[in-house]
């Protein structure tokens, strides 16, 4: 492995300053004035995009030489050799974006002539080091991870406890609550609730735990390993916490945090418009002030878990005059639960409910609000206007959290990919000594590290007080690519089982598909990376 980390440093710096050439080259067509223009920018799409994909191959790359430093071991060094083999040949001929678009060098007007060094670590990957590598994922069934995962002590015994627990209360359950479209029972939240996974990074001083999110990234990679529904449970609470501890008033700090924190109240987000998706900054739903409270008018979409929480955190219009992100305002708004039979009991408020591919366990809902009172002492931070501003500060934590989500997703798909090959008899032997099986098995174990050591790193950094939109983001983009390519290999692996509704990967597969468009479409993801980079 020393070898091998030897030439990875010299490797990482070729590919950094390919990096830094095409970062330069598109400047001068983005941003001539010295700040990237919006218009320039759709014009040469492609090309920042292009920028992202590159720039999140570069740092991942960087992370896994990292992870190589902190672990030892046969199959850590497998790892290492085919994930620096395989991204690195993409950068050179090709990083897949989607399925039928690619980031190529040429894109952005760059060429690289790989060295003597990157061409060896090229060959890194290769039919023996794959075949290999499956052999011993097959062999360490069983396992946490495949692979170490270069965490501490502490934070190993949180993975296998949570583990453990989603295994007994969860694994048995999930593809019955995705078949029959119900919500997640509300024994399994009190005891979400009792293990202190809606408090975890909430402060001890306000009720929490006050553990790090390199802890909150383990603890959401192992809940949604057992069901994606599960492990997004606590994504609600944490964008609301963050929101509150970023925004709030002293008041309101010490009234909501102690309550999300004990799962006392269930939080919902509600942000996104019929005519907006991502385009925040054009929100039309509209708070009026009423004396001292607000009525709150207008229409909300793909609202998850709206039905069942006690508290919205709603974005609205409180300045009729503006048009974009300088008008709104956060409220901490107040409802009353509803049931299957009432969802929304509330005065002023309606919904229905929109049915989905996946990611069923929470429902997702249309709501209108006709009049809606929100009390005035509700108004995040006591000041009208900075209601995109407070958002904005908690899509690191988002980003980072749905980051591991996609992890946990993608190494359920692993683990069932890997039982079906190992099940499944063809031709007089078991799929997985077919070589195209057992590569489908070694590459996913290989991006679900990599992408996990990027995502472990941006909580570190998120951890250590630094800024961390841009690793956030390229932890988000590239695990949500991971998890959609693993749940599509392991259904290949199933055959013709795989499409039957009675495979759990069926289930795997619809959840999975929802990773590359929430908390930022990978498109606008890649747009947000590239203004960071360019900027």
């Amino acid at each position: 492995m020393k070898d091998m980390q030897h030439l990875g440093q010299a490797v990482l710096s070729e590919i950094e300053a390919l990096q830094a050439r095409a970062i330069e080259n598109l400047r001068k067509k983005v941003a001539p004035q010295g700040k990237p223009d919006a218009a320039l920018m759709e014009t040469h799409q492609h090309a920042v995009h292009a920028l992202s994909w590159l720039a999140t191959y570069v740092e991942a790359l960087k992370q896994l030489s990292r992870w190589s430093e902190r672990v030892s071991g046969e199959m850590e060094s497998l790892i290492l050799r085919i994930g620096f083999g395989e991204y690195l040949t993409q950068i050179s001929g090709g990083i897949m974006m989607s399925q039928n678009e690619f980031a190529r060098p040429s894109d952005l007007e760059v060429e690289w002539q790989p060295s003597e060094a990157a061409r060896a670590l090229m060959a890194g990957n290769n039919p023996d080091t794959r075949a290999k590598l499956a052999g011993m994922i097959v062999g360490s069934q069983g396992s946490a991870t495949f692979g170490k995962s270069g965490l501490d002590e502490d934070l190993e015994m949180i993975r296998d406890q949570f583990r453990r627990w989603a295994d007994d209360k969860v694994v048995p359950h999930a593809h019955d609550w995705h078949l029959k479209d119900e919500l997640i029972p509300i024994e399994i939240i009190d005891e979400l609730a009792e293990l202190g996974v809606f408090g975890l990074t909430i402060p001890e001083e306000q009720g929490g735990l006050g553990m790090s999110k390199a802890a909150m990234v383990v603890v959401s990679e192992e809940l949604s390993r057992g069901y994606i529904g599960v492990g997004s449970l606590g994504t609600r609470s944490e964008i609301a916490a963050e929101l509150i501890i970023g925004g709030g008033t002293e008041d309101q700090k010490a009234h909501w945090l102690p309550k999300l924190a004990s799962g006392e109240i269930l939080p919902t987000a509600v942000f996104t418009e019929p005519n907006t998706g991502s385009d925040l900054g054009s929100l039309r739903t509209r708070a009026v002030r009423d004396g001292d409270n607000w009525k709150i008018t207008g229409n909300k979409t793909w609202i998850t878990h709206a039905a069942r929480t006690h508290v919205m955190t709603l974005l609205a219009r409180t300045d009729p005059d503006t048009t974009d992100y300088r008008g709104l305002s956060m409220f901490i708004a107040e409802k009353t639960p509803g049931t299957m039979e009432d969802p929304f009991p509330t005065p002023g408020m309606t919904g229905g409910e929109i049915e989905v591919l996946g990611y069923r366990g929470m429902k997702e809902y249309e709501l209108g609000f006709d009049g809606f009172e929100v009390k005035g002492e509700n108004l995040l931070g006591g000041v009208t206007g900075q209601g995109f501003k407070q958002l904005m500060q908690t899509f690191e934590s988002a980003r980072i959290q749905t980051a591991a989500r996609a992890i946990g997703v993608a190494q359920n798909a692993l683990e069932l990919g890997l039982q079906y090959a190992l099940d499944r008899k063809q031709f007089g032997k078991p799929l997985v000594e077919f070589p195209r099986v057992a590569d489908k098995l070694a590459m996913m174990a290989v991006e679900i590290m990599i992408a996990r050591q990027l995502t472990y790193f941006s909580a570190w950094e998120k951890d250590h007080g630094h800024r961390c939109d841009l690793e956030a983001g390229m932890a988000k983009l590239l695990g949500a690519r991971v998890a959609w390519a693993c749940a599509d290999n392991a259904l290949q692996i199933h055959g013709g089982n795989g499409f039957a509704l009675e495979y759990q990967i069926s289930r795997v597969l619809c959840d999975a598909r929802i990773l590359n468009i929430f908390e930022g479409a990978a498109e606008i993801q890649a747009q947000v990376i590239a203004r960071r980079l360019l900027g």
